[in-house]
């Protein structure tokens, strides 16, 4: 049996793990539907494939190696109990994107349509009473919130003892608060037109970088019972992979090719998100005095009938701003500080080598 220190089969088999913990548990509460009506059943069944459709596993993966660099062991007794407790955060992000869709209009996700953009469809094809938009709104506010109910409840019924499933309270708590203050933050923002870089990143740093990367880390950590050094190094480690895996997706929603991604190019500014990228195009546009420039930008932002033409057109000029440059530069450097923690950080060989893989993973993809 390898020591915690070592390499183990669940390491290199972790998603495909995920994905079976995940449909255990998603059959068990269908069974719960079906007995409650086979309606509500037919919607739960959207919500097991869209949280089964898809997606990378980073979070459970983040936290997994949290709990590994505090010395939990893979081999070990509690290791079962671990994997569906970190699951869990698949249920989490499934719920926040379903919600976030339903927020940002967006008609695709995953190259498929959007829960509430399905469900609209099904009354059309049905011939139901009311208006389709309405039905599929509150579908996908229902399914979120079913979503992020059944995370709690997975997490709780894990199988973790006492002492652990006390100790991840905390982590677990904030980082669902903190989700749900980005996710604030990131309307807010589209709605006051606040183009500043420090407001870009601080939706950066709560909607994705916490309960992405830092606190699934400290979620980890604190189910190992990690000593406060090793927990301050994974959550600052996390911190900034967390801001740079942002930024990289701020810059794949307005670069990144549909096929690969999923989504429309230029979804993001369709949406009118204030990103990085644009906080930085903007400024930089007011520092040369193209105005012309900036309100081109401005006038794309927050436009659903943006044509690709009109996208190509800002992506030409987040590049002659340097915007694109900066982001990147900021990328690196981010990730750069985190190794370096990391690195320094009071935890396994193992971890640190796979974590830094992680790194490297996040902040380098195209999807």
């Amino acid at each position: 049996m390898p020591a915690p220190d070592e390499d183990h089969p669940v390491d290199a088999d972790l998603p495909a793990r995920v994905e079976r913990e995940l449909v255990d548990y998603l059959d068990t509460r269908r069974a719960e539907a079906q007995a409650a009506d086979p309606a509500f059943a037919d919607a739960v069944d959207a919500l097991r494939g869209f949280v089964l459709g898809g997606g990378k596993r980073i979070r459970p993966t983040f936290a997994w190696w949290g709990w590994r660099a505090g010395g939990g062991d893979p081999g070990g007794a509690e290791a079962p109990a671990v994997l569906r407790a970190i699951s869990a955060l698949e249920l989490l992000q499934a719920g926040a994107l379903i919600h976030d869709d339903l927020i940002d209009a967006s008609a695709v996700r995953r190259g498929a349509p959007t829960i509430h953009v399905a469900f609209a469809g099904r009354h059309r094809q049905h011939g139901w009473l009311g208006q389709p938009e309405r039905f599929g709104l509150g579908v996908a506010v229902l399914l979120g919130d079913i979503a992020l109910t059944w995370a709690d409840d997975m997490l709780a019924d894990s199988g973790l003892p006492a002492a652990p499933l006390r100790r991840c309270r905390a982590p677990w708590q904030r980082m669902r608060t903190e989700m749900l203050a980005g996710q604030y933050l990131d309307i807010f923002t589209q709605v006051t037109g606040n183009e500043s870089a420090d407001a870009a990143l601080r939706v950066d740093r709560l909607k994705t970088a916490a309960y992405t990367v830092e606190r699934p880390l400290h979620l980890g950590a604190a189910i190992a019972g990690a000593d406060p050094a090793a927990v301050e190094a994974l959550r600052s480690f996390g911190a900034d992979i967390g801001v740079a895996f942002q930024l990289r997706d701020d810059l794949l929603g307005v670069f990144g090719d549909p096929e690969v991604t999923g989504k429309p190019a230029g979804d993001d500014l369709r949406e009118g998100k204030r990103t990085l990228l644009v906080a930085v195009a903007l400024e930089r546009a007011r520092e040369r005095g193209e105005h012309a420039a900036a309100e081109t930008l401005r006038s794309a932002l927050g436009r659903p009938d943006l044509d690709e033409g009109t996208v190509r057109t800002v992506q030409g000029l987040l590049t002659d701003l340097g915007a694109v440059r900066a982001v990147e530069d900021r990328i690196a450097a981010l990730t750069e500080g985190a190794l370096g923690t990391l690195r320094a950080a009071p935890i396994t060989r193992t971890a640190v080598a796979a974590l830094t893989q992680l790194a490297v993973t996040a902040t380098e993809r195209t999807s």
